[in-house]
């Protein structure tokens, strides 16, 4: 990306395109049409027509569990409230960054939350094939996101040909947060290429500063960041398709081509002239919060940080998040030409351990373009869902990445380690991310994450 503008390179999207849509949404239109499951699109005197669908369910109380904690959790929180005023319906919510590890032990102790947020396709597939106990999405549900969702968010919410998973949240992970303003005090410009990238690298530690900063810590989660930093790369060395042949194990974890890959980052975070900028050493990487691990970039101890479009909750108030503010995103540079320019992301789905008429009601609201649209507009999140203005969101890294997202010249892919059976892409992946980067050699961690394969 030029430094003038992070977005050069990607179609643009009109961003008075489908305002109608909100404000249908929101009941400020004429029409008198309604989507399936309650998706308002207007008329009548209220904006509660969503739910005339769902029946009386006043007094009910729906709980709700996810990854995701404060301050992320506020605005979230927020989107519920339309839900529960036009239905009665008390939606209890719980986050927690030890979620993985808890929701399985929920289920096998009899007490599941009645929704989940799910992070990872993976995790949705093991629980519905080992505990069993994940309730199919509702028709009404899926008529929403075969409407207003790319065919592949139903795919990634399928197990063996049910569907048990609808669209939530999703990300774009492909952006290095960096300091517009420090870049242009040092005369530093946003690398287009990663050849581009390592020398300005080198340049920032002749000029005496460390480069970069990483956090790999997140609870039980712990060294989820470095997965992304692979999964990166093998994007731009590999390339999509034996991408795609590793996360579903066609090739096994420890084939050359990963390898070459986790070297790569290496050279990056393994390398003790660029990080830990601020927070220590190499191995600090694996004891950082996540949460922590960009902020240097505030003080100028480091100058550049990857991690995905929801960090900006990260940066605290007062700080401005903007193409010419404190801080902004540039897109991590492709490394092989033949392989262009690709972008990993991820995204969250909804699944049901209970059958209520409540439970499947708040699953459908949460499937409805009157709730993409309503969430797009508070807070940090991007939907895939495409009838969302790109104006709908208030943040530029968020419309920047439902640029991004609904661009269909981008090569997008789904996080790997999401996409990978639970005990490799949640567990092995995770911890050997961490024993790699506080000194494991490449060819033990890769081997040992193989081992972890079920058979």
């Amino acid at each position: 990306m030029a430094k003038s503008s992070a977005r050069r390179g990607w179609a643009a999207v009109g961003l008075a395109a489908s305002v109608s849509l909100v404000l249908a949404a929101c009941g400020g239109d004429d029409g008198d049409d309604e989507t399936a499951g309650g998706g308002e699109t207007g008329g009548g005197d209220t904006d509660c027509e969503f739910a005339a669908d769902y029946g009386d369910l006043s007094g009910s109380t729906v709980t709700a569990y996810s990854t995701i904690v404060p301050p992320e959790d506020a605005p979230l929180e927020a989107s519920f409230d339309k839900f529960e005023e036009c239905t009665g319906v008390t939606v209890d919510y719980e986050g927690s960054d030890e979620f993985e590890a808890q929701l399985p032990i929920r289920i096998q102790a009899g007490s599941p939350p009645d929704l989940a947020i799910i992070p990872q396709p993976g995790l949705l597939a093991t629980l519905v094939r080992d505990h069993d106990a994940v309730i199919p999405v509702p028709d009404e549900a899926r008529a929403n996101v075969e409407a207003s969702f790319d065919p592949s968010w139903i795919e990634y919410g399928t197990v063996d040909g049910t569907y048990y998973g609808t669209p939530f949240g999703a990300n774009v992970k492909s952006f290095v947060w960096y300091s517009p303003s420090a870049f242009e005090g040092a005369g530093y410009e946003v690398p287009e290429t990663w050849d581009d990238l390592i020398a300005l690298s080198d340049q920032i530690v002749e000029d005496g500063s460390i480069p970069w900063c990483a956090g790999f810590g997140s609870g039980d989660a712990t060294g989820w960041p470095g997965t992304d930093w692979v999964e990166e790369v093998m994007l731009r060395t590999a390339g999509p398709d034996v991408y795609d042949q590793w996360f579903s194990h066609e090739i096994p974890f420890n084939d050359p081509q990963v390898v070459e890959a986790f070297d790569t980052v290496g050279e990056i975070l393994k390398n003790d002239e660029y990080v830990n900028g601020g927070l220590g050493d190499v191995a600090s990487i694996a004891t950082t919060r996540f949460e922590d691990a960009g902020l240097p970039i505030l003080d100028g101890n480091c100058w550049m940080h990857h991690q995905a479009s929801f960090y900006q909750a990260n940066w605290g108030e007062g700080v401005e998040v903007a193409e010419d503010g404190d801080v902004f995103a540039f897109y991590l540079p492709g490394i092989e030409e033949e392989h262009g320019n690709p972008v990993l992301g991820g995204g969250e789905f909804v699944a049901a351990f209970a059958e209520r008429p409540e439970v499947q009601a708040f699953q459908t609201y949460l499937s409805s373009d009157h709730w993409h649209a309503e969430r797009a507009s508070h807070g940090n999140f991007v939907s895939a869902n495409r009838t969302v203005p790109i104006d709908a969101y208030e943040s530029p890294v968020n419309q920047l990445s439902a640029e991004i997202i609904q661009d269909p010249e981008a090569v997008f892919r789904f996080d790997a380690s999401d996409l990978m059976p639970a005990e490799v892409g949640t567990v092995a992946f995770w911890t050997g991310m961490v024993d790699w980067v506080t000194g494991a050699e490449t060819q033990e961690t890769v081997d040992a994450i193989e081992a972890a394969w079920p058979q």
